[in-house]
């Protein structure tokens, strides 16, 4: 039985794994743009009527309330709460779905009425309606985590029209509108890139802090921020359809991948309603041939009560809620979890396994050493090597420029020469600038005594008037949070292993720095596809954690894959079942927690109903307890564990 106050269907979501759906009722409670106090005011006027009610019953004796007038007067009382169940029970019954908690309670609360227990069947109704708000508004605030972390894209839009510029609504944007993006605006769709060259920042939404730059033709995704010029983007996708969409419509129907647990409880309840309305007419009936003094009155009464207290509400509401809970806490946090299934999966990872460039290290060039031999000034040879690098687009140039700061432009560079696969050519005053790898010193034919082959960073050889000057040392830095991630995974008793088509020593070397249990480099994608197979035919269970489309298939491979950059790889945000959206690799062990304590969240609500439900329903049947302790039973459990259920969205992680 699914989450169950809205009849408005849910899309289905593609997804690499097969998932089943199931159906039963929808709980999700749209609360749409209602306040709280619009929320809770039909339950404010039948807690007021209902007091009034009770006083005039006990305290406040009148002879006028009596007969008819109380029974209008409760009836009012219970009209508020009680008309929208009734009614969905009713479409419930038309769907063909006969047994349903509205059914239960709505026979049990007009059962009330008809043997006069007039206030105990407004106050059933009553905070049985009190707790769907509770739930709608927990629902409510999961979604609005969810929706304020990713729908980023800007209202509106400037467009070329008969060449002049228009501001639209994105909404209303059309394929093949030319969009005209100043320096500093974010765009808000796909589109392909009609200028010469831009760059893009998507730090905001990927966490990577290195300048995308786009050529003419190239794709430009909704999210990505101008940098330097104006620049055209031809819209190619609409607007519903970018990917920052996509990504928004995959976590929002994150409850339609159910877990185990939650469809476990669905199956359950699907058995187990009807099951109790046999038996409250047994209880009701079957005592007139074995009781002498039987009360048809006392034992429809019991019926009544024995049908309250097994509303299964508390585990349809509360188990869906804990799930939910835990994905608008991840949200929260910056994961996105495709949906609770993996949350479940998740919470049993033995082995986590990750990239490493653009997983564990930043994705950026930095500046790691400067060695210039002796016989040359070195704030002169980096002014050189600053210049000319400057005319390149490779990040290798933007690092040297973080490096060595301002760029002097009066320094005289003539005839600079990209040379494909090797580096950059000028000339200085009349003497010959070399900047590039080794091979093009050997082009050159400059000797050098350095061994090369046993440095493990990214060489930038430098040559000036003939002779080798020195070289500089550039490497992809490792993230702040990687060494806390692992440390933190070892706690958790999950090992942690690195597979990366980087070269081997590099791989190595960053391995030992961050204490992971084994590493391999050199790999291609279907090296690391045979490693977790490797894994998993130990029987161990595997997280998969990469950026790259060529980590699409080992991702799909693993029990949980795991993408970081939430605009990274197409493929591999597709593939994957978590997203980390600011690329946080500390975010890993957070995502292992959430899951861990959302189930154990989801196991005390489980154990809390069935306990509480199975006294209840001993005492009820035994006529031992009231319509007040059925009550308690069911809505009082069910708020107990929708507050434990939304607890997980207060918890802190980090």
């Amino acid at each position: 039985m699914e989450e169950c106050c809205s009849t408005k269907p849910k899309k289905k979501e593609q997804h690499t794994h097969d998932h089943s759906e199931g159906d039963g009722h929808d709980h999700s409670h749209d609360t749409g743009d209602k306040t709280p106090f619009q929320m809770f005011l039909p339950a404010i006027i039948s807690f007021l009527l209902l007091l009034i009610g009770i006083a005039l019953d006990n305290y406040v004796k009148t002879e006028w309330f009596t007969g008819w007038v109380r029974l209008v007067w409760y009836l009012a009382a219970y009209a508020p709460v009680g008309i929208p169940v009734l009614k969905e029970a009713y479409e419930s019954i038309i769907k063909g779905d006969v047994f349903s908690e509205f059914f239960l309670m709505g026979i049990a609360t007009v059962g009330a009425f008809v043997i006069g227990e007039y206030p105990e069947g407004v106050a059933v109704m009553l905070f049985y309606s009190v707790g769907e708000v509770f739930q709608g508004m927990a629902v409510s605030r999961a979604k609005g985590n969810i929706k304020a972390l990713l729908d980023q894209r800007p209202d509106e839009v400037t467009i070329i029209e008969a060449s002049q510029p228009k501001t639209i609504k994105a909404k209303e944007t059309k394929i093949g509108d030319i969009i005209q993006l100043k320096p500093g605006e974010k765009l808000a769709l796909d589109g392909e890139l009609m200028t010469e060259s831009a760059s893009f920042n998507t730090a905001a939404l990927t966490g990577e802090s290195k300048p995308d730059t786009k050529t003419k033709g190239e794709a430009v995704l909704a999210g990505m921020i101008n940098m330097n010029s104006i620049a055209l983007v031809k819209v190619n996708t609409a607007y519903e359809d970018s990917k920052l969409s996509k990504i928004l419509e995959m976590v929002q129907n994150a409850t339609a991948q159910k877990a185990p647990t939650e469809l476990f409880i669905r199956k359950f309840a699907k058995v187990y309603t009807p099951i109790v309305v046999f038996l409250a007419i047994g209880i009701c009936l079957l005592p007139y041939f074995f009781v002498d003094d039987y009360q048809f009155r006392d034992w429809l009464y019991r019926a009544l009560i024995f049908l309250v207290i097994s509303c299964p509400c508390a585990l349809v509401i509360s188990i869906p809620l804990g799930y939910f809970g835990g994905i608008g806490a991840a949200s929260r946090n910056g994961i996105l979890f495709k949906g609770s299934n993996f949350l479940d999966s998740i919470a049993e990872i033995q082995n986590v396994v990750m990239d490493k460039t653009g997983t564990m290290t930043e994705g950026v060039f930095k500046v790691q050493e400067v060695s210039i031999q002796s016989e040359f000034n070195k704030e002169e040879i980096l002014k050189l090597v600053n210049a000319l690098e400057s005319k390149s687009t490779h990040p290798v140039a933007t690092a040297i420029h973080n490096y060595a700061g301002e760029i002097d432009h009066s320094l005289p560079l003539e005839n600079v020469e990209e040379i494909a696969g090797h580096g950059l050519k000028a000339s200085v005053n009349g003497k010959e600038l070399l900047v590039g790898n080794f091979k093009l010193m050997d082009k050159f034919n400059i000797t050098y005594d350095t061994n090369h082959a046993n440095i493990v960073y990214t060489l930038i050889a430098i040559a000036y008037d003939k002779k080798f000057a020195g070289y500089i040392t550039i490497a992809d830095s490792i993230k702040s949070d990687a060494k806390e991630t692992v440390d933190n995974l070892h706690r958790m008793g999950v090992k942690a292993t690195m597979l990366s088509g980087d070269k081997s020593t590099v791989v190595k070397y960053v391995a030992d720095q961050l204490g992971i249990d084994s590493a391999f480099g050199d790999l291609l994608p279907e090296d690391k596809v045979n490693k977790v197979k490797e894994i998993k035919a130990k029987n161990q269970t595997v997280a998969f954690v990469g950026d790259g489309v060529n980590d699409a298939p080992v991702v799909a491979l693993s029990d949980v894959g795991i993408a970081m950059g939430g605009l990274g790889s197409d493929a591999t945000i597709e593939t994957a079942d978590v997203v980390i959206q600011d690329d946080k690799p500390s975010k890993i062990p957070m995502a292992i927690n959430i899951g861990k304590q959302t189930k154990k969240i989801v196991w005390q609500n489980i154990v809390l109903a069935f306990a509480v439900k199975a006294v209840v329903l001993a005492l009820g049947a035994g006529g031992l307890a009231t319509m007040w302790e059925a009550v308690f039973a069911d809505v009082g459990v069910a708020m107990l564990a929708i507050l434990n259920a939304v607890r997980i969205q207060r918890m802190k992680f980090s």
